[in-house]
């Protein structure tokens, strides 16, 4: 039962990133998804965009916690600590 928990906390997280990465674009971008995208792989700052979609997912967390759904919450923060490793490496590579 923990680890359904935690892999669902763990999805909610990404989910929750996806949707404040296109929620950015949508508010802030003057061009559609797909040209923000692009222009943001190639000038080499789509981690930032990510970063900043990753704002979101405190929203589940604290939910998650409110409800005492502690392992949920774990899985969103698993999350957020999994898309910061790969923006990390993706800076350095």
């Amino acid at each position: 039962m923990i680890k359904i928990n935690l892999f669902t906390g763990f999805i909610t997280g990404i989910a929750a990133n996806i949707a404040g990465v296109f929620l950015y674009i949508i508010l802030l971008s003057k061009v559609g998804i797909d040209e923000t995208l692009q222009d943001a792989v190639a000038r080499g700052y789509l981690g930032k965009i990510v970063a900043l979609g990753a704002i979101l997912n405190f929203v589940p967390f604290f939910v998650f916690l409110k409800k005492k759904q502690n392992y949920h919450a774990k899985g969103v923060l698993l999350a957020t600590v999994c898309i910061a490793i790969a923006i990390a490496i993706q800076k350095f590579l």
